[in-house]
């Protein structure tokens, strides 16, 4: 599905279309987690994606890509950009959440919180630069033995 990051119904248009993709493969059970890393996702693009300069069009919308499969073990959901800059994720983790309480907010990572949330609630995450440029963030959920059969 391509959307474009200047529409004002971007996030909400790929959260429900995944929704329903999710819903027609029976995973409905996935469906909450898969909202909020699409929500994430593309919220990212829109936030901070500058497409390369070979993509850039002056006056153009910038393209968002996303991407749903399904494999007898895995839902995949990829979200692509036009901007080849890998995505920020702070390395390690810094604060426990009982450290964070007595913290002042300023001491908190200022980017790459929202990456850290899809994480947590994917099995794996990574990125992959694309030959014409931009790149792709893919997420992975591990179906079970019953989810696998067609």
């Amino acid at each position: 599905m391509t959307l474009f990051a200047e529409s004002p119904d971007t996030v909400s248009t790929a959260r429900s279309v995944v929704s329903s993709t999710l819903a027609d493969w029976g995973l409905d059970h996935l469906v909450f987690e898969a909202k909020v890393v699409v929500s994430e996702l593309v919220g990212n693009v829109i936030n901070h994606a500058v497409p390369d300069r070979e993509l850039a069009r002056p006056g153009g919308q910038r393209r968002i890509e996303v991407i749903t499969r399904r494999w007898p073990k895995w839902l995949f959901i990829g979200v692509g950009d036009e901007d080849s800059s890998p995505p920020t994720y702070p390395a390690g983790e810094p604060f426990g959440p009982e450290w964070a309480v007595n913290l002042p907010e300023a001491l908190l990572p200022n980017n790459g919180r929202g990456l850290q949330l899809v994480h947590r609630l994917v099995d794996a995450l990574w990125w992959t630069p694309q030959k014409s440029g931009g790149k792709v963030v893919y997420c992975r959920f591990d179906l079970g033995p019953s989810e696998g059969k067609p």
